[in-house]
């Protein structure tokens, strides 16, 4: 039986769930393990969860569309669009207080250093960021999933609505140490920053989960490419992701695959039921295919001197830069000196540029067999040796 199925066996077992939330008739507050799905209402279940226990959450809450009537197309047939009651809300204020509760919620169950991701559309998501912001979450982006097939404006009274905002944010300004895999989404993207621009198509085809009618299982679910973009960006293998409204689970089937741990909450059991089987059916990835590129800053700091000490620059030799425009000569003492200046190979090269720094890792270069290379290859198989004896 897989952990997703174990999980919801539990639930049935071992406690009753109102709409609520509330527990009765069992347990009052069961912890939960990892890979579970729990069916109640998701701020009562995150207060049963441990304080500081969770390393990443994504949250798709209702965005309170606020639909009035039905909709048409041009020919009047209906557009199949969100007039669930779990996106109906008296008012604002009703919203708002719906959001500050699970915002609250949610801030108690993450680790110092987690981050959370909140997507919506421009009917919540500027409500849901200043109470985020009054909670004390530290916004670190904005980040725009721009949808390549978008839904058209049928009425042709606006502009197409092509893409959806998520926040990303720290639980406080004082997170230093939170989870983002720079490196990773760098080599992924062509050697270019991963922007805050996401070009991804909505869920379609086989991936939409439909029951036995043929109908969409849920109006509202998010395709893979989104969530696998959200957990490579903010989390490790290994790590805990909570999915407040878990749908039909979309976050859990993301996370089992790149080996993440997954709890998930949904208070409605036809969705909670196929989460289940979905995330039954997914095999995890090998384990190096999630293995978190390799960091610059989490390596050990070297200083230019441990080249000089180890013998593999000699004091008296001269670095150029790459383009031979510049020399200067290697110190005993691990310092450059330049045209009478005396600094670090970061200030020299700086100096000898006219800029105000300068990386001179790979500014200065030595000459290897003919060729000039940049000293950080010497940098690196001192790293090299430093792993080797370790292991």
């Amino acid at each position: 039986m897989s952990s997703a199925r174990v999980g919801a066996a539990r639930l049935t077992t071992r406690i009753k769930v109102t709409r609520t939330g509330d527990l009765k008739d069992g347990p009052r507050r069961a912890r939960p393990a990892r890979n579970m799905i729990l069916q109640g209402d998701c701020v009562s279940l995150m207060k049963g969860l441990d304080a500081e226990s969770v390393d990443l959450v994504f949250a798709d809450p209702p965005y309170n569309l606020q639909l009035a009537s039905k909709l048409t197309r041009p020919d009047q047939s209906l557009v199949d669009a969100v007039d669930d009651d779990w996106d109906k809300f008296a008012d604002f204020a009703a919203y708002d207080a719906f959001t500050r509760e699970w915002l609250s919620a949610a801030r108690q169950v993450m680790k110092p250093q987690a981050t959370i991701f909140v997507i919506g559309s421009y009917h919540n998501i500027f409500r849901v960021g200043a109470i985020m912001q009054d909670l004390g979450f530290w916004i670190l982006n904005d980040i725009v999933w721009r949808k390549n097939n978008p839904m058209p404006n049928f009425r042709g009274r606006r502009f197409t609505n092509a893409h959806e905002t998520m926040i990303w944010a720290a639980r406080d300004a004082g997170a230093k140490n939170y989870t983002f895999n720079y490196e990773g989404l760098k080599a992924g993207n062509e050697d270019c920053q991963m922007r805050s621009d996401w070009l991804l198509p909505i869920c379609t085809g086989a991936e939409r989960l439909k029951d036995a009618t043929g109908r969409k299982t849920h109006p509202t679910q998010k395709p893979e490419t989104l969530l696998a973009r959200v957990i490579l960006s903010a989390s490790k293998a290994g790590d805990l992701v909570l999915d407040p409204f878990f749908g039909s689970g979309t976050t859990g089937a993301v996370a089992k695959r790149l080996r993440r741990d997954y709890i998930g909450l949904e208070r409605d059991g036809t969705y909670a039921n196929a989460a289940v089987a979905r995330i039954a059916a997914v095999e995890p990835l090998p384990e190096e295919a999630v293995a978190t590129a390799p960091s610059k800053r989490s390596e050990p700091r070297i200083a230019f001197a441990s080249l000089v000490e180890a013998g593999l620059i000699a004091p008296g030799a001269v670095l150029r830069d790459a383009k031979k425009r510049h020399a200067a000569v290697v110190r005993a003492d691990g310092a450059l000196s330049l045209s009478g200046f005396v600094g670090s190979i970061h200030k020299t090269g700086a100096l000898a540029q006219g800029l105000p720094a300068c990386n001179g890792w790979t500014f200065w270069h030595y000459e290897d067999k003919g060729r000039l290379a940049p000293i950080d290859e010497l940098r690196t198989q001192i790293r090299q040796s430093l792993r080797a004896a370790a292991e």
